[in-house]
């Protein structure tokens, strides 16, 4: 009777215990949940910052770019102003070094009426030429040299069996050049070259 009497208190006791560690587990179970709920929300929230992260990154990168091109452009502006503030002046001188030659062209050096104005005159024209060849202004004289469209105009070609095809033979008007930048091309007379063909 004792075995009886014990193993009725028992089950009621096994089953109170059982309930308690089914309950036990659901609630762990429930916490293992949440857990890894919040895990995920925070795995989203990392994700959403470190993508952020990026994007300020590109947008730091991306002005540090646009900055060094401004300051690139701007140099560039200034090295470009310090060349050729000149070139305004240069124009206006270009007619006066072309009187100088036409007055150089119309005396001589040898005829006693004429000689002390072309000594004056080609003085005078050295004098400016070397002042403004100190300051990057250069003569294009290109007799002789391929015709170059890019630095001279052509009037017009003429045969001529003493000067290769597309050669300048005869230059109407110097050029000029400041700093390499073309201030007026060159006016020249370019040969075809051969001579006139009579047969025909």
């Amino acid at each position: 009777m004792s075995n009886e009497s014990t193993n009725p208190q028992q089950e009621p006791l096994e089953q109170v215990q059982d309930t308690e560690v089914v309950a036990d587990e659901a609630a762990l179970v429930d916490e293992l949940t949440q857990a890894n709920f919040r895990i995920e929300e925070l795995e989203q929230a990392l994700a959403a910052a470190e993508a952020k992260v990026e994007e300020q990154k590109d947008s730091v990168v991306r002005a540090a770019a646009e900055v060094d091109n401004i300051r690139r452009r701007a140099a560039m502006d200034v090295e470009k102003a310090n060349k050729f503030a000149l070139e305004k002046f240069a124009n206006e001188l270009l007619p006066v070094m072309d009187n100088m030659e036409r007055a150089l062209a119309g005396t001589n050096a040898e005829d006693e009426a004429t000689k002390a104005m072309y000594e004056g005159v080609s003085l005078t024209m050295k004098t400016l030429v070397n002042a403004v060849e100190k300051f990057g202004v250069k003569v294009v004289d290109p007799i002789g040299q391929p015709f170059n469209p890019e630095q001279h105009q052509a009037i017009g070609m003429q045969p001529n069996p003493e000067v290769p095809a597309n050669h300048v033979m005869v230059v109407l008007q110097k050029g000029y050049e400041l700093n390499g930048r073309l201030l007026r091309p060159a006016m020249v007379m370019v040969s075809q070259g051969g001579g006139v063909d009579t047969q025909a």
